[in-house]
């Protein structure tokens, strides 16, 4: 066994390997595997094994297509069967919002030249004679979904390392992981030490044992789960073909050809935790007990579909275990807190995401950044506030819902509230209505009464009239917005100025109060981030970026070293904050202070601290509604003081509280891109217009990279669209985000956010488009249906800014 390597992979399961696999074809050949039982022991060996290409996120469908592609190329390299079955795929609809689901995926494969598409009901029942479609309302066909063998992908994936180089050592397991002052590490086995510049995690079961010799604690839960093979079915044994799977989720089930027979699997609502204080080292390829009568309604709802399966005998029950993250998506990246340590963890669907995982992965260690954008499956989205009982709250909520539909903006409540602000109760008795960030609560919209639960669903929800109201307010005369769940930093010493200009894209303020926008720039030359800067004293600047982002973040910030002297310190628990904008926010703001808030005393983006309503805080003349208004920053103590003093001076001015879901109406209205959505490593600078921001007679961090995506011609570019209102009130519906955009007929882009502009009265969308000019009529495929838009020259709601500079 090598002493040394380029990285070091724990756990020889499908992922592990798979990794491992991506790492020597990216050119790493001197890579190590160590697996502590035999290859796909755990979870991997038991797996039903089934492979589709769509999802909710476009990203995600692509790299369940690239999975699915590789699979019959990686038995063309290794030899290696992968035991690739690919009749195809059944997806029905049972309801309207099934069918938008499906509509809507159906649009995106479209797009990305994906195989996903509706055929009739005749069709379906001519591909699979067993399934009832009695009460189906649409039936979507995938010609290469299907199932492939565990073992032989897992083999496949192992063989393939190992012809570029890389050793797979089987009944090793890994005793102790130590950080060595160098930042490499020494893994420890009972054959011996590697040292190594990266661990990967990719234990499975046993991630979170793993994570703990490195001193890192995951959100991971481990649960039963159980599926069941049928005797041979004379239905079947018949037959010359294999049957496509059938996908019926609003049944809560999954079913497909096995052998002679069928296999069916299900979530069900009455789950089980396993192993909640640690997995066995000793389990390996072990099963539970069967426990069918816990899938009973799902397995009566998939007889209700195929008939034929209530005459079935079961052949054999399996039922054994997974683990989830709070999610239900992959924990995966490097660990921001420590250098050289990689997690992949908490994989569900792993055999139609193995190799896109695999490859992100193989990305990430070797060049720095994964091609697409992954935070949703990044580890940094969940941080310490993560506990045992919120991640086994969550787990129990994806695990009973796995087949529901996730609609967007849907809030879940389990496990909530996982950290709140001072002002929660206060906002709760309001009639707020909260959603979670970052773990914090806060309010995406205030109903009329406490206790009002809001609804979900693709078209327009009962919150849409009561946020309509919140932007009107604001916009005629003003609006109070908790802000608090932004991140905030502070940076202080003698190099902060330097190490800032060394971090960040733009040069940072000369001038004590002045403020600046910046991007944070990725490895690929993207936007990585996008940050307001403030120098509040010589040697003192506040840095405000995304809540959400703030772990994720920490991995830039680590690359470029503090000065001697210089403190870089994170107050987003410290400080809270609001926005009071509008046309009376002036005014409503000058009765608390004796401070002057006139134009000429306060300009745009300036700051001062000041004491309102007797409290010392910072004011920061900036506001995300594209209105006039300020940023206001205070101590975590003083924030239910500072609310009660804004919420009485604003009663005079009929002024009142806003939520986020308002707030993301008013900065759409103006253009205003959010990271996550209109920002991301993905897009360069000139793509989303902030190329302006990037100065490069100056050295930052990724600059070369930035440097060469600004000398390249953008590929598509940021605009704003007007969607008819005439489509909109047909279906009731807005863009929400990832809806396909057309033009006669081929396709041009992409939604990135969207919603209903109260104050101008127009259904509006961001998005990116290639080969288009504003005034060019397209079609955005809301609910997967055109919805007939013009591209817009400016925004509607003040395009030249007076407002926002009054």
């Amino acid at each position: 066994m090598r002493t040394e390597a380029q990285a070091v992979v724990i756990g020889g399961g499908v992922i592990g390997c798979s990794i491992l696999y991506h790492l020597a074809k990216l050119g790493w050949s001197d890579v190590i595997l160590l697996e502590r039982d035999e290859l796909t022991s755990g979870s991997t060996w038991h797996a039903a094994a089934n492979i589709h290409g769509l999802h909710d996120s476009t990203n995600i469908s692509r790299i369940q297509h690239y999975t699915m592609k590789l699979y019959n190329e990686l038995e063309a390299e290794t030899g290696q069967s992968c035991g690739v079955f690919q009749p195809g795929s059944l997806y029905l609809a049972q309801t309207e919002a099934r069918e938008h689901q499906l509509r809507l995926q159906a649009a995106k494969a479209k797009l990305y030249g994906m195989n996903f598409y509706e055929i009739s009901l005749e069709e379906a029942r001519a591909l699979n004679p067993l399934v009832n479609l009695d009460g189906i309302r649409c039936v979507m066909y995938e010609p290469e979904g299907g199932n492939v063998d565990p073992s032989g992908v897992t083999n496949a994936y192992a063989v393939g390392a190992r012809q570029r180089g890389a050793e797979i050592h089987r009944f090793t397991p890994v005793t102790a992981t130590e950080r060595q002052a160098d930042g490499s590490w020494i893994v420890r086995t009972p054959k011996g030490d590697i040292r190594t510049r990266w661990v990967v995690n990719a234990a499975g079961l046993w991630g979170r044992e793993v994570a703990a010799l490195a001193g890192i604690e995951l959100p991971l839960q481990p649960t039963e789960h159980q599926y069941f093979v049928t005797e041979t079915m004379a239905e079947i044994d018949g037959m010359d073909r294999r049957l496509p799977s059938v996908s019926d989720r609003d049944g809560e089930y999954y079913l497909r050809q096995e052998g002679k027979g069928l296999l069916v699997g299900a979530y069900e609502r009455d789950m089980r935790f396993w192993a909640e204080d640690g997995t066995p080292l000793d389990f390996a390829h072990d099963l539970f007990p069967d426990d069918l009568e816990r899938i009973e309604e799902n397995l009566m709802n998939a007889i209700t579909r195929v008939p034929a399966l209530g005459e079935a005998g079961i052949k054999r029950g399996i039922n054994g275990p997974m683990i989830w993250s709070p999610d239900g998506n992959v924990l995966m990246g490097p660990v921001p807190e420590l250098e050289g340590y990689f997690c992949c963890n908490g994989i569900i669907p792993g055999f139609s995401q193995s190799g896109g995982m695999g490859l992100m992965a193989a990305q990430w260690i070797i060049e720095g950044e994964t091609e697409y954008d992954m935070f949703a499956w990044d580890m940094a989205r969940f941080d310490r506030w993560t506990t045992k009982e919120f991640t086994r709250a969550r787990v129990r909520d994806q695990y009973a819902h796995r087949f529901a539909i996730h609609f967007p903006g849907e809030e879940r409540s389990a496990g909530r509230p996982a950290r709140t602000r001072p002002v929660f109760d206060m906002q709760r008795q309001m009639g707020a209505v909260f959603g979670l960030n970052a773990g914090w609560e806060h309010p995406l919209w205030f109903a009329d009464a406490p206790g009002t639960t809001e609804t979900n669903g693709f078209t327009r929800q009962n919150w849409w009239e009561q946020v309509g109201h919140e932007c009107r307010m604001l916009r005629e005369r003003a609006g109070i917005i908790d802000i608090s769940n932004f991140a905030k930093y502070r940076c202080k010493g003698p190099g902060a100025e330097a190490w800032l200009n060394a971090v960040f894209a733009n040069i940072m303020p000369k001038e004590v109060g002045r403020s600046c926008l910046t991007p944070l720039i990725g490895k690929r030359g993207g936007i990585a981030g996008d940050f307001t800067v403030t120098r509040l004293a010589g040697d003192e600047f506040r840095i405000i970026g995304s809540g959400m982002a703030e772990r994720y973040h920490k991995r830039f910030f680590k690359q470029v070293p503090l000065p001697e002297g210089t403190g870089f310190t994170s107050l987003t628990e410290a400080v809270c904050g609001f926005n009071v904008a509008g046309p009376e926010s002036r005014a409503l703001l000058q009765g608390l202070t004796d401070a002057s808030l006139a134009s000429a005393d306060f300009p745009f983006m300036r700051s001062r601290r000041i004491t309102l309503a007797g409290i010392d805080l910072l004011a920061l003349r900036v506001s995300f509604t594209g209105d006039l208004g300020w940023e206001l920053h205070c101590r975590a103590e003083d924030q239910a003081r500072l609310y009660t003093a804004l919420l009485e001076a604003g009663r005079a001015f009929g002024a009142g509280p806003v939520g986020s879901r308002a707030l993301m109406s008013l900065r759409i209205e103006k253009g205003y891109g959010s990271w996550g959505r209109e920002y991301s490593p993905e897009y360069w600078p000139q793509e989303v217009g902030l190329d302006r921001l990037c100065k490069l007679e100056k050295a930052f961090l990724n600059r070369d990279a930035v440097a060469d995506t600004l000398s390249r011609p953008a590929r598509e570019r940021l605009v704003m669209l007007h969607l008819d209102e005439a489509d909109v009130s047909a279906s009731n519906a807005d863009a929400t985000g990832g809806e396909p955009i057309f033009r006669d007929g081929e396709g041009i882009g992409r939604v990135t956010s969207g919603g209903y502009g109260y104050s101008v009265g127009m259904s509006l969308a961001l998005g990116y488009v290639k080969n288009a000019e504003p005034g060019d009529r397209v079609e955005v495929m809301v609910l997967g249906k055109p919805h007939r838009a013009t591209i817009l020259k400016e925004p509607p709601f003040d395009p030249e800014g007076k407002r926002l500079r009054g």
